[in-house]
């Protein structure tokens, strides 16, 4: 192996001032407790991180100190165990833009990879740009689905009366981290950030190889203060997205921003 996985996270987790450990017994309950301040549900019981925890999935906690202030959790899928699926990562929201995420993800990536495990799967809500860029800029993951109203309706705090349509990001967990993220390059724009924040869709331009998509910076706090706005920036990117999507286009990098750029096949 050409990287050294756990260097990344170690460098990782000193800039963020934490230390992620694998958690079992009575500790599982920081793992709901975190969720719980995150999403105003613990998204995931102890009794089940109990069952994955002691069948030898991963469960791992970042903590500042004695207090826990991330969690996450992930359990084995095909083919034949080497991949991975990342069901759920929190940070306490008083720690959201410390690193610790950052810290998370390269725990799990070290640990995967100490197990013989090189891919690991997730779902992110593609509304929220911080995520995307995240995933695709400071991780390398690749955008590999677009999934329609996946998990049905949720109820939680986040996501409440707003869909479930998620992008199934994919992680070569062999491959280093980018030191060098690729900007979208000025192309057309088929939906962008209007007045009042109203979402503007355009037209495909008949010659063009390459589209940009832009979503609003701050997804969530439009959700707490203009859910039916937030609810027309659903469809707005479905619509948009899906169409490219499934005539064999695919979004190939991610600005600072959250603007997705996407390239015909």
């Amino acid at each position: 192996m050409s990287i050294d996985a756990w260097a990344d996270y170690r460098a990782a987790a000193t800039a963020a001032r934490v230390e992620v450990r694998l958690l079992t017994g009575a500790a599982l309950e920081g793992a709901t407790e975190v969720w719980r301040e995150v999403w105003s549900e613990p998204v995931m019981e102890r009794h089940l991180l109990t069952a994955l925890a002691h069948s030898g999935n991963y469960v791992a906690g970042a903590f500042l100190g004695d207090r826990i202030v991330g969690a996450t959790a992930g359990f084995f899928g095909p083919p034949a165990a080497a991949a991975m699926h990342s069901h759920v990562s929190g940070v306490t929201p008083t720690m959201a833009s410390a690193g610790v995420g950052t810290a998370m993800k390269l725990h799990q990536r070290a640990w995967c990879l100490e197990h013989a495990v090189n891919t690991v799967t997730w779902t992110f809500d593609p509304l929220v740009a911080r995520n995307a860029a995240f995933n695709v800029r400071r991780l390398g993951a690749t955008l590999d689905d677009y999934l329609v109203d996946f998990y049905g309706a949720m109820t939680d705090g986040v996501n409440a009366g707003q869909g479930s349509d998620r992008i199934l990001a994919r992680w070569n967990l062999e491959a280093p981290l980018p030191t060098a993220p690729r900007d979208p390059p000025p192309v057309p724009a088929i939906l962008d950030v209007g007045e009042f924040l109203a979402p503007v869709v355009a037209a495909v331009p008949a010659t063009a190889s390459a589209v940009s998509l832009v979503v609003p910076a701050d997804i969530e706090g439009m959700r707490r203060d203009s859910p039916e706005l937030a609810v027309r920036w659903r469809a707005a990117l479905r619509d948009t997205m899906l169409e490219r999507w499934e005539a064999g286009w695919r979004p190939t990098a991610v600005g600072r921003d959250g603007r997705y750029l996407m390239e015909a096949p």
